[in-house]
């Protein structure tokens, strides 16, 4: 598990971009900020669309940038929300696929730690690319 201060860290940067989400319908913003094994920290927010189906979670938007900067390994990521909520089951697998089992910290809209969980902790018996033979 990652020390305090890299926890804290990362829920500071995604606190800075929360205000960022595009959430008109939901009002709910959220922010993830996934730390990288070179120690960047790239953040993202949950971008909604008026048809439901196309918004897009921040965890997944962050896991697409970092990945669109060319890296490949992750230790752990922040998810800042209104009461500190996991992630929902899209992303608890997209983040299972491309991070394995990381550190996942949960914070709520004051910045406070709600929860330091991991992938493996969320989604237990995942499926992998290793189930496709």
């Amino acid at each position: 598990m990652i020390n305090i201060n890299k926890q804290n860290e990362l829920i500071n940067a995604a606190m800075k971009v929360r205000e960022n989400a595009y959430a008109p319908y939901s009002n709910f913003q959220v922010a993830a900020a996934l730390l990288c094994a070179d120690n960047e920290i790239i953040t993202g927010v949950n971008i909604e669309s008026s048809s439901y189906g196309l918004s897009v979670c921040a965890e997944r938007n962050t896991i697409a940038a970092a990945v669109a900067k060319g890296k490949k390994e992750f230790i752990a990521m922040a998810v800042v929300s209104q009461n500190g909520v996991t992630p929902c089951g899209a992303c608890r697998q997209v983040i299972f696929d491309i991070c394995g089992n990381i550190d996942i910290i949960l914070g709520d809209e004051n910045g406070s730690i709600q929860d330091i969980t991991s992938t493996k902790v969320l989604l237990p018996k995942a499926f992998s690319h290793e189930d496709l033979g």
